[in-house]
């Protein structure tokens, strides 16, 4: 079977976009005072080129283009007019570069450090000098309208499998039982599955799941909610407990539809939902709507979680804000190709809000014997706020 043109070209993206792309990662390099940079890990690849492929990509500020070294698929090629450089191993880099008078950069937040000593000596240098990783979170931050498209249609979609999630309810389901039937929901509404985290210390499957007292269990890793989980090797999320009347049930899935996620939470139940759930629940939107009004280029992000803190404060319930026995230390985040991308809406954060932003905001509570309550809604931010991209209705939903 011949291949496809569409297979074999390294950059997915188009003229316009790749430079685009690019143009903006030069930018944020000389903002660092970086000339020159190696390129290798997954999302970086997918971000500059579209796909996904093992290898490394150079980029100089001082060359118009970049130059792709591909190790696989050996039948990826260029019909665009790119450097397509096939190697076998990282020490064929050098020659194919020539002389290169500056240190090249390397993505020293994501790699090993024997890699990274591996792909100095290839490259010339004695040691690895230059850490790229902010320039490239930096530069993915913003959004391009291309990113924008593919953010916005995975939030419809997402919305959708949310609106269908009351019908796949069972009586007497466990937390894990209903979250595989929103698995496969999500699935077949074309969800990818693939939940990208950045950095070495949060891991999850597809989502988070978690209902009652469960809510309550810490977790070590950063995420707005715990939960004991199935297994010490996976210690967050749901754990077999059965769905009561009156427990709220938290759904937190994987909104990757395109490549680019988006993150929503919503609360359902069955039966006689307290009205304390309801008033946070009431409360959680309130935060998210002012967030969304106070998201204007230019805004201090730590400003953002002063406000949340402060309406939970208001409200009673400062005590339970973003978890009761382990807190989250933020209140909304970046999202795009990995779920946690810049800014960060923390009370220590230095982000400044930038038009084209993706913000997830997720103002969540975590109340002793009852549950977790709260949405989470992902706002793209404009002249004038942050437009919410998932639409699925916030009030806590009945289960059929």
């Amino acid at each position: 079977m011949t291949e496809s043109v569409d297979f074999l070209q390294i950059n997915l993206l188009g003229t316009n976009e790749s430079k685009l792309r690019f143009d903006k990662l030069k930018a944020a390099m000389a903002n660092a005072s970086i000339d020159c940079a190696l390129i290798c890990t997954n999302t970086n690849i997918y971000y500059l080129t579209g796909r996904v492929f093992r290898g490394y990509i150079f980029v100089s500020t001082d060359r118009e283009e970049p130059v792709y070294f591909v190790r696989r698929p050996s039948t990826l090629r260029s019909t665009s007019g790119e450097k397509v450089v096939h190697i076998r191993k990282p020490e064929e880099i050098a020659s194919a570069l020539g002389a290169i008078n500056a240190p090249i950069a390397l993505e020293l937040d994501s790699i090993s450090y024997s890699e990274a000593c591996r792909l100095a000596a290839a490259t010339g240098m004695t040691a690895p000098a230059g850490n790229v990783s902010a320039a490239l979170r930096a530069a993915r931050a913003v959004k391009t309208p291309v990113e924008l498209a593919k953010l916005r249609l995975s939030g419809e979609r997402q919305s959708l499998v949310y609106e269908h999630i009351p019908h796949l309810y069972r009586e007497g389901m466990t937390d894990i039982e209903f979250q595989i039937e929103i698995e496969r929901a999500s699935r077949l509404g074309g969800c990818l599955g693939q939940f990208r985290v950045a950095g070495r210390e949060m891991e999850l499957f597809m989502g988070n799941v978690i209902t009652g007292e469960n809510a309550d269990t810490p977790s070590p890793y950063d995420f707005t909610m715990g939960g004991e989980g199935l297994d010490p090797s996976n210690p967050i999320g749901a754990n077999g407990t059965i769905i009561k009347p009156g427990m709220p049930v938290m759904v937190d899935v994987n909104g990757n539809y395109t490549g680019y996620m988006t993150d929503m939470t919503r609360i359902y139940y069955c039966d006689n939902l307290a009205d304390e759930a309801f008033k946070a629940n009431e409360l959680s939107a309130a935060i998210c709507a002012e967030l969304a009004s106070m998201m204007l280029p230019g805004a201090k992000a730590a400003d953002l979680y002063a406000r949340a803190l402060q309406m939970a404060t208001d409200a009673g319930m400062a005590d339970y804000f973003m978890g009761h026995r382990c807190h989250a230390g933020f209140v909304g985040h970046g999202i795009g190709i990995e779920v946690n991308e810049g800014p960060v809406l923390a009370p220590r954060s230095h982000d400044i809000i930038q038009k084209d932003n993706v913000i997830a905001v997720e103002p969540k509570f975590v109340i002793p014997h009852l549950g977790a309550v709260g949405i989470e809604n992902t706002y793209i931010v404009g002249a004038n706020g942050g437009q919410a991209i998932t639409t699925a209705r916030t009030e806590p939903v009945e289960l059929d």
